[in-house]
């Protein structure tokens, strides 16, 4: 049964990170990714973890996304030890708690707009009816209002992450989980959906973006740096 520890936490705060290691096997050896990654985030916050390559940026999504498991420490989210899970609560967390946008939209080329945000909710069980409704206004939320009908392939670069950001969004989750989101996208769209990002924000939406660029992170609100697998607190961006 899945350890929970209500109580925990004080004010908005509804996710913590204590002592996070990370190691993978490597032949003979274990290669440490992550050091010791304490991180703690309130409820509403825009945060950003900015590093290079190779950093143990990726991992650490992972980790918080709750695709892998760390080999040591404490993750809390919603009251919830994150370490006790079964893959079966792992998934239900994922779909529940977590919406991802990844550099790539990851769009399913032969489902329209409309329904590659009604994915989700598919998976959730939730009636046709609801499904196109709740899809057909985050769709509208992110300005695809006449985009419904249309196919990847007849959208742009920005307006695909548009809809990967609205299918993100349609189960309603506890953090919007952003890996390098604009990676894929020229510099003037990328700024649109930075844009979006900061409205979302303003909204009330609690925002994790995972980035390697220094201009990207400091559309955040708070920024942290993670170099050679630790964590370090880099402070409010210049524009919070």
């Amino acid at each position: 049964m899945t350890r929970r520890v209500e109580g925990f936490f004080t004010g908005n705060c509804f996710f913590r990170m204590e002592k996070i290691n990370k190691y993978y096997r490597m032949g003979e050896e274990n290669m440490q990714v992550l050091r010791d990654v304490d991180l703690e985030i309130s409820e509403g916050e825009y945060l950003s973890v900015l590093g290079p390559s190779g950093s143990g940026k990726s991992t650490l999504m992972n980790i918080i996304g709750c695709l892998d498991v760390a080999t040591s420490g404490l993750y809390i989210l919603k009251d919830n030890v994150i370490e006790d899970m079964t893959e079966g609560e792992l998934a239900e967390i994922r779909s529940r708690d977590i919406g991802f946008v990844f550099q790539n939209s990851q769009l399913l080329p032969r489902l329209d707009a409309l329904r590659n945000v009604e994915l989700p909710l598919i998976y959730a069980g939730v009636s046709q009816k609801e499904r196109k409704r709740r899809a057909t206004e985050m769709l509208i939320r992110v300005g695809l209002e006449d985009r419904m009908s249309h196919y990847p392939n007849q959208l742009s670069g920005g307006q695909q992450q548009r809809v990967a950001i609205a299918r993100a969004l349609v189960t309603n989750p506890s953090i919007l989980l952003a890996d390098e989101p604009t990676g894929a996208l020229d510099q003037k769209t990328g700024k649109q959906i930075m844009k979006l990002f900061g409205e979302l924000h303003d909204e009330g939406r609690t925002i994790i973006m995972i980035t390697h660029d220094m201009n990207i992170a400091a559309n955040a609100k708070r920024v942290v740096h993670i170099i050679d697998g630790m964590l370090t607190e880099g402070g409010a961006s210049s524009d919070a």
